[in-house]
């Protein structure tokens, strides 16, 4: 039996404040059930859990990012804990990387997390390799930010799906270790897809029973035309100037564009810096400290800038273009108010928006049929397997899911270019395979030694680790592929572009609900609580819209204060527990009390006496807190002295401790 509380306390000294009852549930679930996929609101602690997670495991666990500012923040904040770390991602040397992994390979370093991208474990077979050879020491894989694996999300990813393969192939198809996936929103067709991919049941689906985020105020705002639109922007950054805001854009280019923008807001004297996926890594990671530190206090990103970046008092976040769903609109605004404090979101937008999100920003996101035919021709110049240099080219990441889908390339494994930059091989094995062919490329030396691509991608990695060979520089992280024809047929063209079409057709689905739902409420919570239906809260929940001292979500603002008297008395209690008077059946009391001697009491807050459905309701409820919780019952009402109430009632429970 875990006891979490006392766990954490000695895992995590430093920290002052105490487990979530929802963290609890999900460490809890995937320490001592199975895989488990975590929904919860940007904000609620996602990192402490698959920490928590990972050390009551013990052993080694694998963190899949998809960012190298959040691998690199995530490894910066484990480590002032004293946890001993991993990290691979593109702004490491290359041969450094190599060295880096050998040396875990071979026991000389024993880091606690390893954290990696989803494309260096789609394409890199040293890494893969590597953890092999200690894969029983390997007890949990995270998948942080698990929405990109869904081919439907806005965030799509496509080298995260792969990942179930870079699991066969470490563990045997299987056999894998426990996956913990976290995320802060998922809407029902990507949850199916993402469950399905990683194996994880439905009782294993842990979502947080509140998903609004009511410390932020939503406020939607529609105009004419752009000039409106921009004289309002400069209009709400004046108004907030002392204060740090985020502009969301979703262009880089152009005077109403990130650098644009950003330059203005330079020239009319703000403290202003862009973030946006061009830069490199080092140069978002200084703008994000910058951000942090106060040094800028407004930044105009892209959406480059979002997921756990963890900057705790950004106050204000203003999207000058209309998002294209629910879910990025929700993830977004959710940068502001970490700190729990309130916030405000500003949503400016006009139909010319909504048109060229749909024609610019989504049908461009696709490529045409011309781009698939004139990409295709260089990798179908011969059939047969060959290798792809993936990074290079921005065109082939973008066609090569679409030639998979089709069955125009199989990827057949890991690899590299070939063995011209070894030197001083030790390894007999090797040494034949580097003399076989004058030009050493990868397929022809595979081809004339009768190897598959496995084989030989492994006795090369295997000559490396044991020091049997050196090399001029690093290992390349090419695919090798299996390419069916030279051309596209027109039968395997129509699989791609209907592919292309329902894709189109589902995310601009996403759009016009979007539109829907802010068009159809203006009003700040009925705008939170139908992107909360939306996203799977049961309604039930949708009116606890109140936050307390300590962190519940309530119905009214009564409730708010009796929580934040019961809190401050140090009175343990739970807010709306289930509980069970016959078999199957239940009431919920307000508050459900705690006393010392292992007894409960049940506070029942009495605010609308005088609906007649109310009304009817407390009545049946006080006939079976008679019938079968007889001198358990406390009782408040409604009224303008409910402070003095609460206060006398809680005196009372304190004599009965």
């Amino acid at each position: 039996m875990l006891d979490l509380d006392k766990d954490f306390k000695e895992f995590f000294p430093r920290f002052e404040f105490t487990l979530s009852d929802m963290q609890k549930k999900v460490i809890t679930n995937v320490v001592e059930n199975d895989s488990t996929l975590c929904i919860m609101p940007t904000g609620s602690g996602k990192s402490v859990v698959y920490w928590m997670a990972a050390t009551e495991l013990k052993g080694i666990s694998i963190v899949i990012s998809p960012l190298t500012a959040l691998i690199e923040e995530q490894v910066q904040k484990i480590e002032s804990h004293g946890y001993e770390t991993l990290k691979i991602h593109g702004g490491i040397d290359a041969l450094k990387q190599m060295s880096i992994l050998s040396d875990f390979a071979n026991g000389k370093i024993n880091p606690k997390f390893i954290f990696a991208s989803p494309e260096k474990i789609a394409t890199d077979g040293y890494f893969e390799y590597c953890l092999r050879k200690r894969k029983d020491e390997i007890n949990l894989i995270v998948i942080d930010e698990v929405h990109c694996v869904s081919q439907w999300g806005m965030s799509f990813r496509p080298f995260y799906k792969r990942i179930p393969e870079f699991l066969d192939n470490l563990y045997g198809e299987g056999k894998w270790a426990r996956i913990l996936a976290l995320t802060a929103t998922l809407n029902p067709r990507e949850l199916t897809d993402i469950c399905n991919a990683f194996k994880i049941k439905k009782e294993n689906i842990i979502k947080q029973t509140i998903l609004m985020r009511n410390e932020i105020q939503l406020h939607v705002m529609k105009f004419i035309n752009e000039t409106e639109k921009e004289e309002k922007f400069w209009k709400l950054i004046k108004m907030h100037k002392e204060e740090k805001i985020l502009v969301y854009l979703y262009r880089k280019k152009g005077d109403r564009g990130v650098d644009g923008l950003t330059q203005t807001a330079l020239d009319k004297g703000y403290k202003a810096a862009l973030f946006h996926g061009d830069m490199t890594a080092k140069g978002r990671m200084e703008v994000v400290e910058q951000f942090k530190n106060n040094e800028v206090n407004i930044v105009f990103a892209t959406n480059a800038f979002g997921m756990g970046i963890d900057i705790p008092d950004i106050r204000v976040v203003i999207h000058f273009m209309i998002p294209e769903s629910a879910e990025q609109y929700y993830q977004e605004v959710g940068r502001a108010a970490r700190d729990g404090d309130g916030a405000n979101a500003y949503l400016l937008y006009s139909n010319k928006n909504i048109d060229v999100k749909r024609t610019h920003f989504i049908d461009r996101s696709f490529p045409t049929e011309d781009k698939l035919r004139e990409v295709y021709k260089n990798i179908g110049k011969r059939t047969g397997c060959r290798v792809l240099s993936y990074f290079d080219n921005e065109d082939i990441q973008e066609c090569l899911p679409y030639y998979m889908k089709s069955g125009l390339i199989k990827i057949l494994g890991k690899g590299f270019s070939g063995l011209s930059e070894f030197y001083d091989i030790k390894d007999s094995n090797l040494q034949k395979y580097y003399d076989s062919t004058e030009a050493k490329g990868y397929v022809k030396t595979m081809k004339k030694n009768d190897l598959t691509p496995k084989e030989l991608s492994e006795a090369v990695y295997s000559a490396v680790l044991n020091g049997d060979a050196k090399l001029k520089k690093a290992l390349e992280r090419w695919l090798i592929i299996e390419v069916a024809d030279k051309e596209i047929s027109d039968e395997r063209m129509r699989i791609m572009l209907d592919d292309i079409e329902e894709k189109k057709k589902y995310k601009h689905g996403l759009l016009d609900y979007f539109v829907y739902l802010i068009e159809d409420n203006k009003n700040t919570q009925h705008l939170h609580q139908e992107i909360a239906r939306y996203l799977g809260m049961e309604k039930y929940y949708l009116k606890c819209i109140y936050k307390t001292l300590d962190g519940n979500q309530v119905r009214s603002k009564s409730e708010v204060i009796i929580c934040d008297l019961l809190a401050k008395a140090g009175i343990k209690y739970e807010y709306e527990k289930l509980l069970e008077y016959e078999l199957g059946k239940n009431i919920n009391p307000d508050f459900t009390i705690f006393l010392d001697n292992g007894k409960e009491l049940y506070w029942e807050h009495i605010g609308m006496l005088g609906l007649e459905e109310y009304s009817k309701n407390w009545s049946n409820k006080l006939d079976i807190y008679e019938k079968y919780f007889p001198d358990q019952l406390l009782k408040t009402y409604e009224s303008g002295v409910i402070s003095n109430d609460a206060e006398k009632l809680i005196d009372k429970i304190k004599n009965m401790m």
